[in-house]
């Protein structure tokens, strides 16, 4: 229940603040100011957007099917927000703490593409069909790259549980890990010991070569899984008006809003765990310096706590503004160019990392 209430009025609060800092970011790209007038800097624009939204008229199509249009926006809002329940936020901070945390996230996630498909033909709208036909192309598309990403990692760490491949990323690993085999291994980053030390050289992205192209594959993936740019074919606002999302408007739009929002930051938390430490600190022991161990904090300490959600929060909202930074960058993507990437370029470079990772882990961990 409290994880519950911490992840939903922390997504509320990031949510806010990421809109604002969107408008920052394309406006300093584009060479404009962005929102200067509500509040300081327009620090409270997003604000008085939010309240106009909730105080705005929910208006539903005459001719719309309101069995689909009225709750596909909660059934988006609930797909993204269930994937929270199973991230490890800190060392002793688990959620659910699942034994397939990462199967169950992979599950529940995609089934947002439910909701997009219900408001799409719901709106009984051409522009908002075609936007909601593309996204499922689209996603379902690029599950394909992105999963078979998560099962490299999984394969290199030899578990399901997203807080046991956070620990295998950081110093107190040997002193939590249950598992004999992966104990008398230890870490390896590129073949070379590094299980007493810690920091970024315990990072499944430095555990091997392949992990970094893994980590790329991934990230390109997310960004078509969380409809942003270059791949938002399915909002495609200069043809399509507002895609899938056309005939909504008020809250029901805010929840779709939110949605897209909390599935950037969820995604920017998968990669996280999977790839960059999770909770743990990016400094590593040098000597007698322990510089990992005291910028990580003790498992179940306060100290921990701290030290392992300022570290998972900030590595998530670095890459959530990565991805701002790729949508105000790069041009839209054609959708035959969206699927060929996908079919003919990540999918078989993926199959091809997955067989990889198999070699890696027998020959080198």
């Amino acid at each position: 229940m409290y994880a519950f209430l911490f992840f939903l009025n922390f997504l509320l609060i990031y949510t806010v603040f990421a809109v604002y800092a969107e408008r920052k970011i394309s406006a300093f790209i584009q060479d404009r100011y962005g929102p200067m007038e509500t509040g300081y800097y327009g620090l409270l624009q997003t604000v008085a957007d939010l309240l106009k939204l909730i105080q705005k008229e929910d208006i539903v199509p005459f001719k719309a099917d309101k069995r689909l249009f009225k709750p596909a926006p909660v059934i988006i809002f609930v797909a993204v927000f269930a994937g929270f329940a199973v991230l490890p936020l800190t060392s002793g901070f688990a959620g659910s703490s699942a034994q397939i945390g990462i199967f169950y996230l992979l599950a529940i996630v995609s089934l947002d593409v439910v909701g997009i498909l219900m408001a799409g033909w719901g709106s009984n709208n051409k522009y908002a069909l075609w936007g909601a036909m593309r996204s499922v192309a689209q996603i379902i598309s690029y599950e394909i790259p992105l999963g078979l990403m998560v099962v490299c990692v999984v394969m290199i760490s030899q578990t399901l549980n997203l807080q046991e491949i956070s620990f295998q990323q950081g110093v107190w690993w040997p002193a939590v890990d249950s598992d004999a085999a992966n104990y008398l291994f230890g870490i390896k980053a590129l073949g070379i010991e590094t299980t007493h030390v810690g920091g970024i050289l315990t990072w499944n992205i430095l555990r091997s070569p392949i992990m970094l192209v893994a980590f790329l594959i991934f990230f390109i993936a997310s960004l078509a899984e969380s409809n942003r740019a270059p791949f938002d074919i399915p909002e495609a606002e200069s043809e399509l008006v507002a895609g899938f999302h056309t005939e909504y408007s008020g809250f029901r739009w805010a929840m779709i809003m939110l949605s897209e929002y909390g599935m950037m930051l969820l995604v920017s938390f998968l990669a996280v765990i999977l790839f960059l430490g999770g909770w743990n600190s990016i400094l590593p022991n040098i000597g007698s310096v322990k510089l990992a161990e005291w910028t990580s904090g003790e498992p179940g300490t306060i100290a921990g706590h701290a030290w392992g959600a300022f570290w998972m929060i900030s590595k998530a909202l670095l890459l959530v503004i990565v991805q701002m930074w790729v949508r105000w960058t790069y041009p839209r993507l054609r959708l035959d160019q969206l699927m060929n990437l996908s079919w003919k370029y990540l999918t078989p470079a993926s199959i091809i990392l997955v067989l990889l990772s198999a070699v890696w882990r027998l020959l080198m961990i």
